[in-house]
């Protein structure tokens, strides 16, 4: 489970795999839904990476 503000590392990245090995914070103040597919919004990643959109498993927290 993921908590807004979390720094995360991405595993992998089918929203945009230029993101893969990157860092990025977590969004979303409350678990994700129907609307996202179930997935989280993850931003902060790059300035040419626009916030994405990742399934739990694509992801892992850092520190």
């Amino acid at each position: 489970m993921f908590n807004a503000g979390d720094i995360v590392e991405f595993v992998s990245c089918d929203d945009d795999p230029r993101a893969i090995g990157k860092t990025g914070k977590v969004i979303d103040e409350v678990p994700p839904g129907p609307l996202t597919d179930y997935r989280w919004t993850v931003g902060s990643i790059s300035i040419w990476i626009a916030p994405v959109l990742v399934r739990s498993d694509e992801i892992r927290k850092v520190g």
